[in-house]
């Protein structure tokens, strides 16, 4: 018996790599003075800000002064208070400052503005210190709240000594009790002054969360104000990037964020397509950024999630409204697909007993011709063969998947397939489609046969895979030719697939085991669908012979590089030329092979 990839190997896709979030806001590109145009340099965004911000102090300031406490009516009637903006996102492999901001800032007064009154206040504005700041959150009035927390605000943008002020002068507590505020304009001014105090802080997000901040922010979303839910759903994303706050945060937060977000949002509500206003897309894609970032933690969140009532559905009807309206490229979809591969990831250990036992098909001693025929299109069933692919229904789950059979329903393969054919810039969505079908179809599981088998006989997915693989990113190739190593594992008929897949796989391997691209894992994976194929059939061994496969095997086995990826590869790469040599009719064409040592 040739030797095979021992069953206890299951090949699954990784965890999608966890995103996380800037929570820096700053106003529009609004032109100083006035004078119209855009502003595009740091320095001089944050400078604005702090000009911005002056000038609201200088006008608070000298109105408070003048009314005892409370501001006129006059004043509010010239002021624009700032609203929160979208946070920047970060790379998945490094961290950078760079802020983008949308949307609508403060109006600043031009030319006109009579200062007589307020520059007098100037250098008392600039003397405020944090402490102040933080007095005025416990203040009764309202305006005087605004004025402590937008001074944290914009005092805390990069700025990390100010955030390590505010935590040791207690202001996170004092902001936490303002969340609920009944003046929505404290509301969000406390909650974005949060998002910038814990943006790469992590003794502030700990005393957010000590302060009561969570409970606080999941009542807050009651509200109906989209400038409070991005600053919000912002502050969750940012915590969620933290693995040890993960597992609590999904405690506290899956329910709520699930039903007052994500399902509203995703078109699986009441509404049958997705309505979204430029603010809610925020927010959408904050809530799904913490909802990626959650689903990679460990077993018990995914189990979590994956029973929360309604978020399986929901990211499922986002999905496929966004590829039905064109929209598959957008950075929901992204962090929805990456939530779906998460949840993928080790389903069929850890999905519930009852449904594992429905999967895995009839007991020995009841009829299984039925089901076996219909659920795993067996060759001899000419009835399966010949019946129209949109009616082969499957006896182990429901005609109409809900909930988290979703996961592993025959649909979900064919919804992975158009995202991958409909997807054609984001390479991380495509990724996280492919890895998603390799989570599900890897193993000895017969469930993960019968899904290889529709993705291969069904979807007719081979061409498709096949074509991404002409892509350099790594990271993609990496989750390609693992979910092509598990379907030439389950391939009913391996000469077939050898013959259409070799040639393309064989020109990805690296010409000797030295170079750097690509990286071992996907030569591993390469080696392991290579050798799935040459166990059984070969025209596989005959092929990657014809297609110079040989020499780039006996090149990596020999790459005498002790790394361990390397010799994980030079360990695949000798156990397909050992398979290959029991076809001992191919050793004439073996010889033929230029420079082939005759021990390999």
């Amino acid at each position: 018996v040739l030797p095979q990839t021992p069953p206890h190997k299951v090949f699954l896709s990784a965890l999608q790599p966890n995103t996380a979030v800037s929570t820096y806001a700053v106003p529009s590109e609004i032109q100083l003075e006035g004078k119209g145009g855009n502003l595009s340099d740091e320095m001089t965004r944050a400078k604005r800000v702090q000009q911005q911000v002056a000038m609201r102090l200088a006008e608070k300031t000298s109105t408070l002064s003048r009314q005892n406490g409370s501001m006129s009516s006059g004043s509010q009637g010239n002021l624009m208070m700032m609203q929160q903006h979208r946070q920047t996102t970060l790379p998945r492999t490094m961290s950078i400052k760079s802020m983008h901001s949308v949307g609508k800032g403060m109006d600043i007064y031009d030319g006109q503005m009579d200062m007589t009154g307020s520059m007098g206040n100037l250098s008392r504005i600039n003397n405020m210190d944090m402490a102040t700041a933080v007095r005025y959150l416990s203040e009764t009035d309202a305006e005087l709240q605004v004025l402590g927390a937008a001074f944290i605000q914009h005092e805390c943008y990069n700025d990390t000594e100010a955030k390590k002020e505010v935590h040791r002068c207690n202001g996170i507590p004092e902001l936490v009790r303002l969340f609920n505020s009944e003046n929505q304009e404290v509301a969000r001014y406390a909650t974005g002054a949060t998002r910038n105090l814990i943006y790469e802080n992590m003794d502030n997000k700990v005393a957010l969360i000590e302060g009561g901040g969570i409970p606080q922010l999941i009542e807050a979303l009651k509200v109906n104000d989209d400038e409070l839910r991005k600053n919000i759903t912002g502050i969750l994303w940012n915590l969620s990037s933290k693995d040890n706050l993960k597992e609590k945060l999904a405690k506290e937060t899956l329910g709520e964020l699930t039903e007052r977000i994500l399902i509203p949002l995703s078109g699986s509500g009441d509404y049958e397509v997705i309505q979204q206003s430029p603010s809610e897309v925020d927010i959408f894609y904050n809530t799904t950024g913490c909802l990626r970032n959650l689903s990679s933690v460990n077993e018990k969140t995914r189990r979590q999630m994956r029973e929360t009532n309604g978020l399986v559905d929901a990211l499922v009807g986002y999905i496929q409204a966004s590829l039905q309206d064109g929209k598959v490229e957008e950075k929901g979809v992204e962090n929805a697909v990456c939530v779906m591969r998460n949840l993928s990831y080790q389903l069929y250990s850890e999905i519930p007993p009852s449904a594992m036992l429905r999967l895995e098909g009839p007991t020995r001693g009841q009829d299984t011709s039925r089901s076996e025929a219909i659920g795993c299109f067996t060759p001899q069933s000419k009835k399966v063969k010949n019946m129209n692919q949109d009616l082969v229904t499957f006896t182990e789950v429901a005609r109409v998947p809900k909930g988290l059979e979703w996961l592993w329903h025959p649909q979900v393969v064919g919804l992975y397939n158009r995202v991958l054919q409909g997807c054609e810039f984001n390479f991380t969505t495509r990724e996280a489609a492919a890895g998603a079908l390799q989570n599900i179809t890897a193993g000895d599981k017969r469930w993960a046969g019968v899904l290889s088998r529709v993705a291969l006989e069904q979807e007719r997915m081979l061409p498709v895979m096949l074509d991404k693989l002409r892509t350099n990113n790594d990271l993609e190739l990496r989750s390609l030719t693992g979910f092509l190593r598990n379907l030439s594992r389950h391939a009913k008929d391996k000469n077939a697939m050898a013959t259409k897949t070799v040639n393309n796989l064989v020109d990805k391997l690296p010409v000797d085991g030295q170079q750097k691209e690509p990286s071992s894992d996907v030569v591993v994976n390469i080696c392991g669908a290579l050798n799935n194929m040459v166990t059984c059939s070969a025209v596989a061994a005959r092929d990657i012979t014809f297609f110079d496969g040989l020499q780039k095997l006996v090149a990596i086995k020999n790459s005498n590089d002790s790394s361990p990826g390397k010799l994980k590869a030079a360990k695949a790469a000798a156990t397909v030329l050992c398979n290959m040599f029991q076809y001992k009719k191919l050793h004439k064409d073996y010889k033929q092979v230029r420079n082939t040592p005759k021990e390999w």
